[in-house]
């Protein structure tokens, strides 16, 4: 046998292995056995370069990195879903289909809601050539490295003698990391002094967004077919469910073990219920079902609507909850001084992840919720880092509890604390030199979405401080190697990565600066809107009260809160030395035409393509107005899932509403 036929020989058994690991979850020989075939694969390749192809198992992780994610236009549309959390209206769904298919046999097929990323996968003669994200439904980024990074995703397909690979195809599905995969990562992310992510799926969407698709392969990803785009031969199948067991034998995985199939809409509803009791015992975080109606012909004469298809919905899951006992309350100090209660409980698994710790917000909602330390309560987890206390169960008590008494020292350095005004609910220490507020306002400042300093997390601060290596946000920018290697968290690769990493921070743009100075009552989207009108520093410290309420989004408060944090001597000095370190002051001009001129924007819910400060910059860089209220003279509410009071509030008032999908088709 010479090299190019042994190289197809392990290429062959490779992905046969791959097939029973990813697809079958049925290994057939030992993790060590498939990594000698890969390194003998590897060996031999490397021997014998003219025989590497695009869809050998060794090409998965490019060692290019992207600069930009170039747009992709979807063969048909990747439309949402409409949702619902109540069974009534599963059943009032239900009835809208059987107006249109008389036949009382249809089948649903019920499936996994999986909290992932929607992507489209396309194939080649088999050939893995295209991933791309979902983007507004129309059109989304090309992120090929990053897929070809996930070892669930064949970089080529089998064929079957039932279904002959097609031409061309193309499959959706979601991106996704299993629960325990999730956990490792952002242990791993904490012990390196990172920021956690705040669930799953977020842990998708960043890896999947990589610009190094060798980050992105670290992160162990893995997808799951949900449903197609364009297959010529659909012929060769007539449900859902058999296109899902087509995808399966040529080596597609799916989530078939856990679908159901049934004629009673009852059915369907009891399962909706059972499901959202045992959805612990699945690998990976559902956060619903999708229930569809099998036929491919029915789906065909139901349609679409300008949003989704009609002959699909999505039950939604209510925020997971458990009971559990407070075992103390202790109070944390943040980075603008607030005394925040924290309730540290007996360990409790709550949706898949251990929890040990709920947020009490303040001190007035420890009042109204009545906690006490040893009270039994019920808590809820729906996405956040730390869960939040719903209730106490009173018929729990034992009358060993005792009260919790609101602290009058800050508990860092033994300061007074005071309210600012009589009507705040906040207490604060405001003691200028005190730890805490360096150590949470430090890590704010390292922060992604501020200087994004990757490494400069909790650990690093808290030691960086402890040795007094650091005095306030500007001594980062004058630390050595030699330093850094003091430390017991630092060997000499990662004190360089961290070096390198705040070196490359210096030319972040003003906003995120300003955001990472941690300036009471500005946030990320203001210290956005503040940036691109002032665009220099020097001109936004001159800027007085007035000048600063003249700012559509800039209301009194956030005004007195600017002139007040640049009228201090700390402030002043900081900046004279963060300027003397060459950090970036400066906020790019955006240039491009102003289509959305005169139009007032107000976003409600979680959106799927950014966060709300990202869409809301990107209404300002087209010239129109963003606010953070619903009134009279707004245009447009834009409604992601699970709006808030501002959907009801333009319901309410007669201002039109309107999906994400529509937002970004206005933008483009």
């Amino acid at each position: 046998m010479n090299a190019q036929q042994e190289i197809e020989k392990l290429k062959k058994e490779i992905r046969h292995h791959d097939y029973f690991y990813y697809v079958l979850a049925q290994p057939k020989i030992a993790d060590y056995e498939y990594d000698n075939l890969m390194k003998r694969l590897q060996k031999l390749e490397e021997q014998n370069p003219q025989f590497i192809t695009d869809d050998s198992p060794t090409q998965r992780v490019s060692g290019k990195a992207v600069k930009d994610f170039t747009t992709v236009k979807h063969s048909t549309p990747m439309l949402s879903l409409d949702n619902t959390y109540s069974s009534d209206e599963i059943i009032e769904w239900d009835k809208r289909v059987k107006k249109i298919i008389t036949n009382e046999n249809y089948e649903y097929v019920i499936e996994p809601k999986i909290d992932g990323i929607s992507c489209s996968l396309i194939y080649k003669n088999g050939i893995l050539i295209q991933g791309a994200t979902r983007g507004d439904g129309d059109n989304g980024e090309d992120i090929t490295l990053n897929i070809k990074t996930i070892r669930s995703i064949p970089l080529s397909l089998l064929s079957t003698s039932y279904f002959p690979l097609p031409t061309l195809l193309e499959v959706r599905g979601e991106v996704y990391i299993d629960k325990t995969d999730f956990q490792k990562l952002n242990e791993e992310i904490l012990k390196n002094g990172g920021q956690p992510f705040a669930n799953p799926r977020n842990a998708a969407a960043g890896s999947l967004r990589q610009k190094n698709p060798q980050i992105t392969a670290a992160r162990k990803l893995k997808f799951i077919v949900h449903s197609y785009g364009t297959i010529p031969g659909t012929e060769k199948f007539k449900t859902h469910f058999e296109f899902l067991n087509i995808c399966e034998k040529i080596g597609l995985p799916t989530t078939l073990k856990n679908i159901n199939v049934t004629k009673k809409i009852d059915e369907v509803v009891e399962l909706c219920k059972k499901r959202e009791f045992d959805r612990e015992n699945i690998s990976f975080e559902i956060d619903g079902l999708v229930i569809k109606i099998n036929s491919l012909e029915h789906q065909k004469k139901l349609g679409f609507t300008m949003k989704s298809p009609r002959w699909a919905i999505a039950y939604k899951f209510p925020p997971k909850q458990a009971t559990t006992k407070i075992k103390n309350i202790v109070v944390q100090v943040g980075r603008t001084g607030i005394l925040t209660p924290v309730a540290e409980l007996e360990p409790v698994e709550c949706g898949g992840v251990k929890i040990a710790r709920a947020t009490l917000h303040n001190f007035d909602e420890v009042e109204r919720l009545g906690v006490k330390i040893a009270d039994t309560v019920l808590i809820e987890r729906a996405g956040e880092v730390i869960p939040k206390i719903i209730k106490v169960i009173e018929s729990k008590r034992t009358g060993k509890e005792k009260k919790f008494s609101i602290p009058n020292r800050c508990p860092v350095c033994n300061q007074p604390v005071v309210k600012e005004k009589e009507k705040d609910v906040a207490w604060r220490c405001i003691n200028p030199s005190c730890p805490a507020h360096l150590e949470n306002g430090l890590v704010h400042f390292a922060k992604r979405e501020a200087m994004d300093v990757e490494g400069l997390g909790e650990t690093a601060v808290s030691q960086l401080i402890s040795k007094n290596m650091v005095s306030d946000f500007a001594d980062i920018y004058y630390l050595k190697k030699d330093d850094l290697l003091k430390l017991e968290l630092f060997k000499d690769k990662k004190a360089q990565n961290l070096l390198d990493a705040i070196e490359k921070s210096k030319n972040r743009p003003l906003s995120r600066l300003l955001f990472g100075l941690g300036i009471r009552n500005i946030g990320e989207k203001a210290a956005i809107v503040l940036a691109e009108k002032f665009l220099t520093l020097d001109d936004l410290m001159k800027a007085t009260v007035d000048d600063l309420q003249k700012i559509y989004e800039v209301g009194p408060v956030a005004a007195e809160a600017v002139v007040k944090f640049f009228a201090m001597p700390e402030t002043k000095k900081l900046v004279e030395k963060l300027k003397k370190t060459g950090t970036n002051m400066k906020e790019e001009i955006k240039t491009g035409p102003k289509i959305l001129e005169g139009k007032t924007y107000v976003f409600t819910g979680e959106l799927k393509n950014f966060s709300r400060t990202d869409a809301a910059a990107k209404v300002r860089q087209l010239g129109g107005n963003a606010a953070s209220s619903v009134s009279q003279k707004t245009d447009f509410v834009v409604a992601g899932d699970n709006p808030g009071s501002k959907y009801k509030k333009a319901q309410k008032l007669g201002v039109k509403i309107i999906l994400e999908d529509e937002f970004l088709k206005m933008i483009r």
